[in-house]
């Protein structure tokens, strides 16, 4: 692959995109597609509608560069392998219709992929835009301290979030695709697998896209309950013995004090009320997580109790 990539000069890019309804959004991320440095006639942007209400479809014909797929399995992997399976790229990259590339974008996605040819993946910046960027609300605030943390990813956790992430067929061939089972967490089990393969994975800042940040907290509730539920079911915590579980959920209710004193004394947080604000989310979704945890088990539970 190595040897391929330093022999051309313009590679071709599949960029793919998984959406459930959010024509607005998407509309702004195709535009900023549409204009990017790189060569028009290098480059498709595969748009997998994951069984909308709305009509995503007028949406994409709008735009050139863009294509129209539909996959009806629910799940943002089930439509990421949807593109995968249409993508004639040598290089790929994943962002969602919420986000915001830069315009050069697929050319310093490309040059990072050039650059480390044997990588496992290049896992770009993730920055974060606020409805009132002088005044951003506490979810924010939370938001942009907690999530899409790229760079963290990358190094403690080895994975990249697929909101900004570049790498190459070959990559897939090797360690498989994303898991269409998971509603969330996919991104981390793919680069778990990658990691685990021996491939060095790239955090590169210079290849950006911008997020909004969640602005309130029903917002955050609605994302980590997806999150919670991936998790549940990847770590497979249905098979945890009763007591055992019902102490870790304990543990998990209870927020760590050194945490919310770092919160209550940050400086870069202007408002002594927006610390007290964020502090009081944090542990709301810490008891959010712990309730979420209970519901999965008590069903699987219930269930393996009926069967037996």
């Amino acid at each position: 692959m190595s040897d391929r990539l330093n022999k051309m000069e313009t590679h071709f890019v599949s960029i793919i995109i998984p959406v459930y309804n959010d024509s607005q959004r998407l509309k702004e991320c195709l535009s900023l597609l549409e204009n990017q440095t790189y060569p028009k006639n290098a480059y498709e942007v595969i748009v997998v509608d994951n069984n909308s209400t709305e009509d995503l479809k007028s949406v994409v014909a709008e735009l050139p560069q863009a294509q129209y797929a539909f996959e009806s399995k629910p799940g943002s992997y089930s439509a990421r392998n949807k593109g995968l399976d249409i993508a004639k790229g040598d290089i790929l990259g994943f962002t969602d219709s919420d986000c915001s590339p830069a315009l050069d974008w697929i050319e310093k996605g490309v040059a990072q992929i050039r650059n480390h040819p044997d990588c496992g993946f290049i896992a770009g910046a993730i920055n974060f835009s606020f409805q009132n960027p002088q005044k951003p609300t506490p979810a924010e605030i939370y938001d942009s301290l907690h999530f899409l943390q790229q760079q963290k990813y990358v190094k403690e956790n080895h994975y990249g979030a697929t909101a900004n992430l570049f790498t190459t067929s070959q990559i897939f061939d090797v360690v498989g695709r994303f898991n269409s089972d998971l509603k969330s967490g996919g991104d981390r089990e793919w680069g778990e697998r990658v990691y685990q393969a021996g491939y060095e994975q790239i955090y590169a800042v210079d290849v950006a896209i911008t997020h909004p940040a969640r602005a309130d907290f029903d917002e955050l509730n609605r994302k980590l309950r997806r999150v919670y539920e991936g998790t549940f079911k990847k770590n497979d915590r249905a098979k945890t013995p009763l007591l055992k579980f019902m102490k870790e959920v304990l543990l998990e209710a209870k927020p760590p004090i050194r945490y919310l004193l770092e919160i209550l004394k940050n400086q870069n947080i202007a408002a002594l009320q927006s610390r007290i604000a964020v502090v009081y989310i944090y542990v709301r979704l810490r008891f959010a997580r712990a309730s979420v945890n209970l519901r999965l088990y008590l069903k699987e539970y219930s269930k393996s109790r009926s069967i037996g």
